[in-house]
């Protein structure tokens, strides 16, 4: 699972496979033409890399190239990405086959003075906002729920595993981005905030 999980390509081809939404990607490997099917802006990414690094947000056709030669500094794949319009949301996944897995309340990323979700807002002091649940419609927040239970058990996760989205603007469509198959487990780490707000506390959680 964590070796699905942590190439960006594969797993999204998983993912689609299975009928679950997904941004969609274009994968340039070395040697490859440099390509951007998807107009502007787009994301740029390491394909197997985590905590935001190498990853650029591209608005036009200049800062195409520079990106990927960035990404390709981490990895020998990389990942553009359609820009997904709306909210980002992480939900935390609990559990195996067998009980189940059960999904927390989901939570939506406030990045406050960022433009996205970048390695600074991660990990500087407030550099975002956790908010639990989001402000979003009832059948939404299910609906991501349930989406992260599906993504756990399509990569076949054991254990827990936290699932990130975008909730699509336009349509309310929900998407996976990334499934994290060891997620950070402090007890003030996001995976452990989205079970403490439905109701399993910190010690609970690692019991």
């Amino acid at each position: 699972a964590s070796a699905l999980a942590m190439d960006k390509d594969l797993f999204k081809k998983v993912m689609r496979d299975s009928g679950i939404p997904v941004a969609q990607h274009h994968a340039i490997r070395l040697g490859d033409t440099v390509e951007n099917p998807f107009g502007y802006p787009v994301f740029v990414k390491p394909a197997s890399l985590g905590s935001s690094v190498g990853i650029s947000k591209v608005h036009d056709e200049s800062e195409l190239a520079p990106a990927v030669a960035l990404a390709f500094r981490h990895c020998e794949k990389v990942l553009v990405e359609e820009f997904v319009e709306g909210v980002e949301v992480e939900c935390g996944v609990l559990g195996n086959r067998v009980p189940p897995p059960i999904a927390s309340l989901p939570g939506t990323i406030d990045t406050l003075e960022h433009e996205w979700y970048d390695f600074a807002s991660k990990y500087d002091a407030d550099g975002m906002e956790l908010i639990v649940p989001p402000d979003l419609p009832q059948d939404t927040i299910e609906l991501v729920q349930r989406r992260s239970v599906e993504a756990f058990i399509a990569s076949e996760c054991e254990g827990l595993a936290r699932v990130d989205f975008f909730v699509r603007a336009s349509d309310g469509e929900v998407v996976v981005n990334e499934l994290n198959t060891m997620p950070g487990f402090t007890a003030t780490s996001v995976y452990a905030k989205l079970f403490d707000a439905s109701g399993i506390k910190y010690g609970d959680l690692v019991d």
